[in-house]
């Protein structure tokens, strides 16, 4: 999607609104027992009458409603219909104690909706992602000096004492307190008895610091100053506009929007940044704090429920001026939100593949549009969406050629594995395999990347031929050595890893086919005895904690070679890492997605620009049996600009995108008849798509025919890129009344074809 496409349904000119609801001033007011308009989060996709509630409320009020016999949470959407009979009518039973959601945000929402063809409901759910909203604030126990001495000092007392005079009365959390003392919570708990320390109860929902946009600015270069220089001019504007912030792996490309972040802070308004990996977040809020003086609001899963209502408040009231988080943070309630970066903007993490199908780079723009707000989307490897809108001149370009200070780009070749004569049990080339020893010698590190996580992507039996499959999905399942089981990758089953073929029931013929991480590193270690060898793959670690850890272990000089997924290639700096070896840089370029080569030379650019990042010159091999093919070429020449215009001319061709448009329709039933049937009656009855030039392909089973013990099949949509999807598709679904056990999930846009 481009801001094209998001202004098919600008504010007051809609040609289709598929979802009637309403848009009303915040100004208004509705006294008690007026009829208002409530749309909760139950999967009940119109607004439902109620009355207002004793003292009345406001437009975009949070709300308590009685369902049935249930309490569901809503909004005021505004004005009730008045298309039922009055008497039947129920009151709001309270009005929740939060900020009410502000015009632009039921704009957004409906907005969302409408290009997704998503259930207001649902957009909803989005947007209160909080636990306890309705819940009154809890309390927490804090501590702050108490004004009395101690009957006996001792070292470790006054070093409490210390912190708290001299952070000037501000109130601590026992562990924040003993943390910062570098004592025991008993010495806290001991100067409370004794009333030199107060303990309180205070509310947990509170404000986050204020950020000072003037604290610590880092010395930019030429190209660096100059690109801030554009995206402070643009924030001042206080009106909408998309840059795409283009720069070489490493060229400081998070220090030139942090620059933007500053001036929206100055100019009183919020910001957001989304990184598409939660363990990206450690390493960039430690820059973030060290740029502000203090650390920025987190949205994630990996931060706690208790948080999250926090942030969600804080955020709605204004009093978190900057947050960190992954795409959902797009629906959080900002109250003036002036910046959204979407940092490595390529990242398919931003698809929001099951439930609401969106593209959080593509909502970032649509939402911007509507409050009047920058976007900056940062990558070294853009989207060819990004790419072409630059091009066309609907985005700012700005571009970063080189690197920061002394470091330089990693010289890239390739390793013809026609000519390396591996056994077929091995992975690593002797050409490979040398380089990586040299660098063990030096004291540098190395990274073999292979995109493919566990042990194994097959489990085969050498008797009887059989691959060893999830049963509820039609997927191979993948060996995890380190579990000592088999997973599913598609629903996450897992089992014990068996003695004995389920097929022919032959013990010991069992046999790993293929390398996934675990086996490269198992390989890795043999070959290199002395060297100390870490895997990073996301399926290894059990918390978020856990695996930031280790990231900050390898960054300090803890491994000498890594072994990693696609995982390692998003952001992470590691200084003493001067060679990437990639293990097969064919395997992305299998398959006949749309996307495959843009994908490939993405990753391929992204995880080499690991290497090198100091003063320290850096090497990226590419393992490949296809040195000749256009992708690994380009990747090798470096010739960005080049992939690109040949890839859109390609796409241009075939009317794909971003130069037509495509939606994905997939049926899933438990009862494989019952989708095919459908399936078959939806393209037999696609009128309303035909009027619009559309074409229906399908349907056909989905690449996974079955996933959870569902079978899916696929119908794809393909149309003219200023074609009126959306509607069309709206009007063709109403033909059709699926059985209760069918689902029908419509994905705008697709990113994926599985």
């Amino acid at each position: 999607m481009d801001f094209a496409e998001v202004r098919l349904y600008p504010k007051g000119n809609e040609p289709e609104t598929l979802f009637t609801g309403w848009n009303v001033s915040q100004a208004e007011f509705y006294s008690e027992g007026t009829l208002v308009g409530v749309l909760t989060t139950q999967p009940i996709d119109r607004v439902l009458d109620y009355k207002a509630p004793e003292g009345g409320c406001l437009p975009g009020a949070f709300v308590e409603v009685p369902l049935g016999p249930r309490k569901v949470l809503g909004v005021v959407w505004g004005p009730g219909k008045g298309d039922y009979d009055r008497s039947k009518i129920r009151s709001i039973m309270r009005v929740l104690d939060v900020a009410p959601m502000r015009e632009e945000m039921q704009l957004f929402l409906q907005r969302a909706a409408d290009y997704t063809l998503t259930p207001m409901s649902a957009m909803l759910r989005l947007a209160t992602r909080a636990p306890g909203l309705s819940d009154p604030p809890s309390m927490q126990k804090v501590y702050r000096a108490g004004g009395r001495e101690p009957d006996r000092m001792t070292d470790a007392r006054g070093r409490v004492l210390d912190v708290l005079d001299e952070y000037g009365g501000l109130a601590f959390t026992l562990k924040e307190l003993a943390e910062h003392a570098g004592v025991s919570t008993g010495v806290v708990k001991g100067l409370v008895k004794q009333g030199a320390v107060l303990e309180e109860d205070r509310p947990r929902d509170l404000p986050f610091p204020r950020m000072d946009a003037d604290h610590a600015g880092k010395e930019l270069t030429g190209d660096q100053a100059a690109a801030a220089d554009s995206l402070r001019a643009a924030i001042q504007t206080d009106q909408y506009g998309t840059t795409l912030l283009r720069g070489v792996t490493g060229s400081g490309k998070t220090e030139v929007y942090l620059e933007a972040v500053a001036e929206c802070l100055r100019r009183g308004r919020q910001a957001l940044v989304l990184l598409p990996e939660i363990a990206l977040t450690a390493e960039f809020l430690t820059r973030v704090q060290a740029r502000f003086g203090t650390k920025p609001a987190e949205w994630h899963s990996g931060v706690t429920m208790t948080e999250r209502r926090r942030v969600w408040r804080m955020v709605a009231e204004g009093h978190a001026q900057v947050v960190v988080g992954a795409r959902s943070a797009l629906f959080l309630p900002f109250q003036r939100l002036g910046l959204i970066v979407v940092d490595e903007e390529h990242d398919t993490s931003y698809k929001q593949e099951e439930g609401v199908m969106y593209n959080a780079r593509d909502m970032a723009v649509l939402r911007a549009s509507i409050c009047g707000a920058q976007v900056v989307l940062a990558s070294a490897t853009p989207s060819l969406e990004s790419w072409t809108n630059a091009e066309a001149g609907k985005y700012h370009k700005l571009t970063l050629t080189s690197r920061y200070g002394a470091a330089v780009m990693p010289d890239m070749r390739a390793i013809d594995m026609r000519g390396e004569k591996l056994p077929s049990d091995r992975w690593i080339s002797g050409s490979l395999q040398r380089e990586v020893l040299a660098r063990v010698e030096k004291g540098e590190q190395s990274l073999l990347f292979i995109n493919r996580r566990g042990y194994a992507p097959i489990t085969l039996c050498r008797a009887c031929g059989h691959q060893i499959g999830c049963d509820h999905c039609d997927a191979r399942m993948v060996e995890h050595r380190f579990l000592k089981r088999l997973v599913c990758h598609q629903c996450g089953e897992s089992k014990p890893m068996p003695e004995v073929c389920p097929s022919c029931e032959v013990e010991g013929r069992l046999a790993p086919v293929g390398p996934g991480v675990e086996r490269l590193s198992e390989e890795a270690q043999a070959l290199f005895p002395d060297a100390r060898v870490v895997t990073l793959s996301s399926d290894m670690f059990g918390s978020a904690r856990a695996l930031k850890a280790q990231i900050q272990d390898i960054a300090e000089g803890a491994a000498d070679i890594i072994i990693g997924t696609q995982l390692v290639a998003k952001g992470h700096n590691f200084p003493l890492l001067t060679l990437v070896g990639v293990i097969d840089a064919d395997l992305g370029l299998q398959g006949s997605d749309l996307r495959a080569a843009e994908r490939t030379f993405q990753l391929m650019r992204q995880v080499a620009g690991r290497a090198g990042r100091t003063e320290r010159k850096g090497l990226a091999l590419l393992q490949t049996y296809q040195p000749e093919h256009p992708v690994i070429r380009a990747i090798i020449a470096g010739d960005e600009e080049g992939f690109w215009q040949a890839e859109a001319d390609e796409r241009r061709l075939a009317h794909v995108p971003p130069f037509g448009r495509m939606a994905g329709i997939i049926l899933s039933s438990t009862d494989v008849q019952d989708v095919f049937d459908l399936g078959n009656e939806m393209a037999r009855r696609d009128g309303p798509l035909r009027q619009i030039g559309a074409q229906v392909f399908g349907p056909a089973p989905a690449p996974i025919a079955r996933v959870r013990g569902r079978h899916r099949v696929r119908l794809l949509i393909k149309a003219d890129k200023g074609a009126p999807l959306q509607g069309a598709i709206a009007r063709w679904l109403t033909q059709f009344k699926p059985s209760n056990q069918t689902r029908i999930s419509v994905d705008i846009d697709p990113q994926s074809f599985y």
